[in-house]
């Protein structure tokens, strides 16, 4: 389908601009978020600060107010989604760490529940999120996968967001506002990240 093209342009984009080889994908659509994160039991994060969006869209071209204090929450997947997508009046890299966080939380609730748990689970949990799901892996290879991501333990997991210091702002003959990669500061960080 049109996906293996979109997905290849996008692996050989980050692969050339980077300098990082991206062997596989995975695209999940929102369905499929929310009813693995249901299937999971929900997730807890630490929120930072108060998110208050009153501007949240709705699936109708209307507003559905998205409120969340700050402290640790315990998401489903609908609310978990929201914090994920919202824009809450700060920028795209604020959102990527909210993803991030989503995405430590989901993999911290999955080990809480054991991984003989989770493979017992697994064909019903693929069953129930597969229509939303686009990869190149097998359910071997991700369930191979799961397992190695199960093994590495938190304090030697490192995440970053390429934010404010690796960027800046460019606008386009068009008239277009984007962000340049300066690499010469972001390299380094992303050798760090990527290098053997």
């Amino acid at each position: 389908g049109d996906y293996l093209d979109g997905a290849a342009l996008a692996m050989q984009t980050v692969s050339y601009n980077l300098n990082i080889p991206i062997h596989h994908f995975v695209l999940v659509d929102f369905g499929a978020f929310e009813r693995s994160i249901d299937l999971l039991g929900g997730i807890s994060v630490d929120v930072p600060y108060e998110i208050n969006d009153p501007q949240y869209p709705d699936m109708n071209y209307g507003y559905d107010p998205l409120y969340i204090p700050a402290g640790l929450q315990r998401f489903d997947g609908a609310t978990a989604l929201k914090y994920a997508r919202t824009r809450h009046g700060d920028s795209d890299f604020n959102r990527a760490y909210r993803q991030q966080q989503v995405l430590f939380a989901a993999r911290q609730q999955a080990l809480s529940m054991g991984i003989g748990e989770l493979v017992l689970r697994a064909p019903a949990l693929y069953r129930e999120v597969e229509g939303g799901i686009r990869t190149d892996l097998s359910l071997e290879q991700m369930l191979r996968l799961a397992k190695t991501i199960s093994d590495i333990p938190a304090a030697e997991i490192r995440n970053e967001v390429l934010d404010y210091d690796y960027v800046s702002s460019y606008r386009t003959p068009g008239g277009a506002s984007v962000l340049l990669l300066n690499t010469d500061v972001a390299l380094p960080l992303i050798q760090s990240l990527f290098g053997d």
